[in-house]
Parts: C-alpha cells; structure tokens; sequence
C-alpha cells in the first residue's frame, strides 16, 4: 500500500489542515519546506540505500524532493526514492512509505553539478513532519554531495536496495549527514511564501540539541505556524558550518551558492542573512580577518541580487565572540562597524537584531551565560530560542513584488 496510500490512511498519518488546505478553486503555487545547502561530504557509499530524516516547516500537497549532485565526481544514479514518515530512528510509521518517481520513472541519474525534482506526490502533507526520504543507489557514489551538519541523525543501509521498507533492520549505520537531499517542495495557498535563512554555523545549528529541533530557523518556523493559515511562511536552513560571504573555507562563498542554495528556492520571499563572523576571524589574504569594507560589500552584492531577482533581504547583525579562541579587539571592532552599517544604513529592507538578542547587557560583547553554548561563539538552545524570537514576522513580508 505504500505506493498508493489512501486518504483515509493519508488523514490517519498526516493529517488535514494548516497551509496545505487551499479551498477548492483558490490560487496554489510551489514553496519549500525544508533546505539544507549542498556540499561536499567525505562519505564513501557503494550500492546502499541512505535514509534522510529531515523535520519539515509548513505542510502542504503534493510533495516534491530535490536532489542534488552538485560536488559529485561523477553522474549517481537512484534505482528507487521513497518517501514516508518516521517512526523511530530508522523504523518508518507503518504504510506511510511511497515511492517517488521522476519524469514517471522510478529512477533516475543525475549529472555532474546538476539538481533534479520528483514528481509530486498526491496527498495532503501536515507542517512539523519527520519525514524520511530513502534513495538506493546504483552503483558507487564518488564524491557525495551533501550537508555535512545535519544535527540530525540519519541512516545507511547495508548493501541493497532497501528503499521500500519500513523497517529499520537494514539501516545499519547511523550519519549525523544528510546526503544528496537539499529540499523539500509542497504546494500550498499562493499568500503562503518561504524564507531562506543563509548563514554559517550559527544559523546552521552547531551546539544545538542534535535531533531536537532548536535551531534559530526551527523557533522561527514554529512562531509562523501560529499565524492564520494564509500568511504562513516556509523555512528553508541555508547554513553550512565555517562558510564565509568574501571566501571558501567550508562550502563555497555565500556569495558562490546564493542562486543554488537560496534565490533558486520556489515560493522565495525573503532571505534573511546573517554570516560574516568567519570572514572577520578567518578571512581576508593572510586569514587574519576579513575588513568591514570588504565584507559590507560582499552584503551589497547580495542585496543587490537580491533585489534584481524581486526578493526582500534581512539583515542579521553579527552576534557577540568575546571569550572565544578567535576574539581579538581588533575583528571586535569589524564586527560592531558592520553591525552599524546592518542597523543604519538602510540598504536592507529590515534588520534582526540578532547581537540585541543574545549580548550580555552588562558585557554587550559577549553572550549573555544562558545564551551561551560555553564556548562563546554559538548560542544555546536557549540563544537559539532568543534568536528566533527576535525576529519581528511583519518584516518577513517583501514589499517588493
């Protein structure tokens, strides 16, 4: 039944309502509802079945996946995807397993550098979902490409195409990755749209509870899911851990992966961005800090892009390191000149103030201690609910369109 599961079924699993509801008739388009940006992993997979467990933000209809061969070394083929919903670890919720297919076949290879999109999926999907996506693959894999710090944990099989079953047996091996997965799309009512978070580590989750859901964008996306269904908004995490705006150090720039990792999204409203603390600790031509300068007009070229492509873009002002292996007073004076020109310059079309909400009041360039994840860079879960408060949600809505 996996295949074809029934509505009936389909409202016992997942549910009816939420931004995936459009009344008969109403205006629909494509958003997503999760990401995670692409990049290379060191994983070395021959003829195995890996098992996503991704945590989706808005629900919605007809479920798509993306996937992404962007870093391989050479064409990966599928034989078979399924999607279904997860149980426990790698042990899936009895008959909610479907087979994906693309272009109506049930595999597919995907070139060098290249992406591909599932064909949808009938049925109505809920919001806060732990889906797993399975994807056998054919033959051996080359360099995956993939998200390094999933802060999730997912699953390998043992050899064989055990994309089809529900239980965990086969699912030997346990990845704190995700592999060739970077979206998820539903379709959902035309006022619901996504925003993009593009960042490094602190946006991507490092020392956040693994598998608990509590980086800054999962708060962020929580707080949308109370508003009426009409003005919910997809979550897209485009972190990756040690990325920088101005230079490569993990994952291409942001300014590189922008169009990829971000402007490419369907249903894109708004990026909020919030990186540059690497480029002041670790970039510039001697990796000894990144300029204000030159990092403000790596944020220009993004909000110039931004803007070419009808999109609204937030600025997130760059959080307290004061106690960390890499502060210096020095890039403490980087950091608070490109927090003044976040603030003050007008370039973007809204500020978070992200430092405001995590900064000790008494000592504003270090962490308050509860926000603190101990080691002065990263916010804690509890940072990481105080970031996602922080965002006023009218400032989510583009005036640009």
């Amino acid at each position: 039944m996996g295949a074809s599961l029934t509505l009936a079924v389909g409202t016992m699993l997942f549910g009816v309502g939420g931004a995936g509801s459009a009344a008969p008739g109403a205006s629909v388009h494509e958003v997503g509802t999760w990401g995670a940006s692409a990049d290379r992993t060191i994983a070395a997979l021959d003829t195995q079945t890996v098992r996503d467990v991704v945590h989706t933000s808005i629900g919605g209809s007809g479920l798509r996946i993306r996937l992404s061969n962007a870093f391989g070394s050479a064409p990966v083929t599928f034989g078979h995807a399924y999607v279904g919903v997860q149980a426990s670890g790698a042990a899936l919720v009895a008959g909610s397993n479907r087979q994906v297919t693309f272009g109506g076949s049930p595999s597919v290879t995907i070139p060098v550098g290249a992406q591909v999109l599932s064909d949808p999926l009938p049925g109505t999907f809920p919001a806060q979902t732990n889906l797993a996506v399975s994807l056998h693959l054919q033959g051996a894999g080359g360099t995956v490409t993939g998200h390094n710090a999933a802060h999730q944990t997912s699953y390998v099989s043992s050899t064989g195409d055990h994309a089809a079953e529900e239980s965990a047996a086969a699912f030997t091996t346990t990845m704190t990755s995700w592999y060739w997965l970077d979206g998820v799309v539903v379709t959902a009512p035309h006022t619901v749209d996504a925003v993009a978070a593009l960042g490094d580590s602190i946006t991507d989750g490092t020392d956040s509870t693994t598998n608990a859901n509590n980086r800054w964008t999962d708060v962020l996306a929580r707080r949308l899911l109370q508003r009426p269904a009409a003005q919910q908004m997809g979550v897209l995490n485009e972190g990756i851990a040690g990325n920088m705006v101005t230079g490569e150090r993990k994952g291409v720039s942001a300014q590189t992966r922008f169009d990829r990792d971000v402007l490419s999204q369907p249903g894109l409203e708004t990026v909020i961005l919030l990186e540059g603390i690497n480029d002041i600790n670790l970039g510039g031509p001697d990796g000894q800090g990144t300029s204000a300068d030159a990092l403000i007009a790596g944020y220009g070229q993004l909000i110039a892009r931004a803007h070419a492509r009808g999109k609204c873009i937030a600025g997130g002002t760059l959080t307290p390191f004061e106690g960390s292996d890499r502060f210096t007073e020095p890039r403490e004076a980087v950091r608070q000149a490109v927090n003044s020109f976040i603030r003050t310059s007008g370039e973007f079309d809204a500020v978070i103030d992200f430092d405001r909400a995590v900064r000790d009041p008494a000592h504003p360039s270090r962490y308050l201690p509860r926000y603190d994840s101990a080691d002065h860079l990263h916010p804690s879960d509890a940072g990481h609910q105080a970031m996602g408060d922080a965002v006023n949600l009218s400032d989510l809505v583009c005036k640009r369109r």
